[in-house]
């Protein structure tokens, strides 16, 4: 820390008790009451340096109870008077970066002036300042520090804006030099090993190596108020808008506790500072904190980290703060939902009547904002739900749509959970964001099982969420076998699985072909026994999903003997009751009803044609 020594004469004060005396060998004829401390001094030093303490001598001298002087307004109280009257005796001391406020405040106030005496307490603390001060980062800290307990003694001289002045303007400056070799203290002159020089002094300054974070921890001691000036001052400045982020997510985590409670024993190794460092805000000032930090994060998406958002409203919501704020951080959150995990989702119901484990309603109304969001962001052309799919910004709403998926199939489990709320916040992602269903369906899933309980309607009711047609080989094999699902949805996921599967089938083939017609290609070379093994693979994959093929339409044969074996009415087809009987055909698209229908006729006419034959062949015997 920068410094320089003033006054050449041995210290003559010693303390006894709450009073302090000179020992210069000539008794004290002066008396100054600083609070509780009293100072026994000599009236000659004291007003040859003051104009205030020249007129107050002046004035006690003419009573009759001795020279008796209070100074209760003075700034900083005893201990500023004791360096003051320090520097009346000429005795030695050192200007500092964490005296050097509370000293100029003081002489100001005493009136320490070139008019009683030249290098008088005003001067020579101005000089240091300007030039030594304000040249320094971390000596602009902390005289700005220093101006909290004194401020409007401070802010009547303008010291507090001339130091945030400077260190935004070296902030900005750092900013633009990232990664170059920057001299902290920024003095022309330097000592030959380095360091910054003022009047043939040397500061202790040495260059150092710069990076856009540098300076986080070293504005998270000011208190909020002055911090904020500093920030807003950055910012006029030209600091980048994620800079300052970064800084209001550093100074927030080491204000508001309920941010550091997730990260656990790993982070505490990491901490700004050491832990007991910082005295513990209030409730109420953690309100006004939070509220302050929300009004001064950057609007854009992408700035501020979407975890650092959550513990933002988690801890917004503990301390019961204003619900203006909570909203606002719901909506930034929104804002950005495609770039958050799926632990930041699950926060915790706040309410004495707790309904369910987690805040349902709260990542309902995130999601509302996001897709409002969203809808705005889409261009009118790209209502097609073909042009959705392909289109490059489908894939924050791909990747929320995942998210919510997630989101559901853990607090599935939840008893409480009713099914209502569960099925609005699954619905409430749109069709096209999802590419495959196999999370919702396991979110499904999940919810049936932890509900046996629920009716018939209300399972059937649950499952049309799911788009048959959106699900996996493997998530329609598990559903085909699952028990919990009602009887109508297993029948369209064989439907769908037999479909998928006869076109898995009919692509492989036409890739066999392709890979024969290369093989007998003339101008093409021989084999190898890299493609030789890549064609046995592709013929046994071949022939799994045939026999896989097969199981199914034994399932289905199966199915209809037992349906059939129920009663049939007289001249419909077996396969136009079932659809009838669950309800299937009001539910599938006209495409979906086309290739039952087409089926069920085939397997008719294969029958009646089967019938033909038999009969036909049976004529000649007869004849002969």
């Amino acid at each position: 820390m920068a410094c320089v020594k003033l006054g050449s004469k041995s210290d003559s004060f010693q303390k006894q008790g709450q009073a302090w005396f000179c020992t210069s060998g000539l008794p004290s004829d002066v008396v100054v009451e600083v609070g509780e401390m009293s100072f026994h001094l000599h009236k000659f030093p004291l007003l040859s340096r003051s104009g205030v303490m020249e007129r107050l001598i002046a004035e006690a001298s003419q009573g009759e109870e001795g020279c008796v002087i209070k100074l209760p307004d003075i700034p900083g109280g005893a201990k500023t008077f004791e360096t003051v009257a320090k520097f009346c005796y000429g005795v030695k001391l050192e200007l500092t970066a964490a005296n050097v406020v509370h000293l100029r405040c003081a002489a100001e106030h005493l009136e320490m002036t070139e008019e009683y005496g030249e290098g008088n307490l005003i001067s020579q603390t101005e000089n240091f300042l300007n030039h030594v001060v304000l040249e320094n980062w971390k000596d602009s800290l902390q005289a700005l520090q220093t101006c909290d307990s004194i401020l409007s003694y401070a802010e009547n001289l303008d010291i507090p804006k001339h130091c945030i002045d400077s260190l935004a303007a070296k902030a900005c400056t750092e900013q633009n030099l990232s990664g170059w070799p920057v001299v902290e203290h920024g003095a022309p002159l330097q000592s030959p090993g380095g360091s910054v020089l003022w009047n043939g002094i040397s500061t202790g300054a040495r260059p150092k190596s710069s990076s856009l974070d540098w300076w986080y921890n070293d504005v998270s001691i000011l208190s909020f108020p002055l911090y904020k000036r500093l920030i807003l001052a950055m910012e006029s400045e030209g600091v980048k808008q994620e800079i300052i982020a970064g800084s209001l997510n550093s100074y927030a985590k080491k204000y508001l506790p309920g941010l550091n409670r997730r990260q656990g024993a790993a982070a505490s190794k990491n901490r700004l500072l050491p832990v007991g460092s910082v005295a513990l805000l209030s409730e109420e000032d953690q309100k006004l904190l939070l509220e302050e930090i929300d009004h001064l994060l950057p609007l854009e998406k992408g700035l501020v980290p979407s975890n650092f958002l959550f513990g933002l409203l988690k801890t917004a919501r503990i301390i019961r703060a204003n619900p203006a704020c909570i909203s606002n951080l719901e909506k930034r959150i929104g804002l950005q939902l495609d770039q958050a995990a799926l632990e930041d989702l699950l926060m915790p119901t706040f309410l004495y009547s707790m309904e369910t484990l987690y805040d349902i309603d709260c990542v309902s109304r995130i999601l509302d904002h996001f897709l409002a969001i969203d809808q705005v962001a889409a261009s009118p052309g790209s209502s097609d739900e073909g042009q959705l799919i392909n289109s490059p910004s489908l894939t924050p709403i791909t990747m929320v749509a995942k998210l919510i998926d997630g989101y559901l199939a853990e607090v599935a489990p939840d008893a409480n959970l009713k099914l209502p709320k569960f099925q609005s916040l699954a619905a409430a992602v749109p069709e096209y964001a999802r590419p495959l269903d196999d999370g919702l369906y396991r979110a499904v899933d999940i919810y049936l099982k932890s509900h046996p309980w629920l009716a018939d309607s209300e399972r059937d009711q649950l499952c049309r969420l799911i788009d048959c047609q959106k699900l996996s080989l493997e998530a329609c094999t598990h559903a085909a076998q699952n028990e919990r699902l009602p009887l109508r949805t297993i029948i369209q996921v064989l439907f769908f699985e037999q479909l998928q599967l006869r076109t898995s089938v009919a692509g492989c083939l036409l890739v066999s072909d392709n890979l024969d017609v290369s093989r007998q290609a003339p101008n093409e070379a021989s084999w190898t026994a890299t493609g030789v093994r890549e064609n046995q693979a592709l013929k046994v994959g071949m022939d799994s999903m045939r026999t896989r093929v097969s199981e199914l339409e034994k399932e289905c044969s199966n199915m209809r003997q037992e349906i059939a074996g129920l009663g049939r009415v007289k001249g419909s087809s077996i396969w136009g009751n079932v659809y009838k009987k669950l309800g299937l055909k009001s539910q599938m698209c006209g495409a979906q009803e086309g290739s039952v229908s087409k089926q069920s006729d085939r397997v008719e006419k294969l029958e009646k044609s089967r019938e033909k034959q038999r009969k036909e062949k049976k004529r000649p015997t007869s004849e002969e």
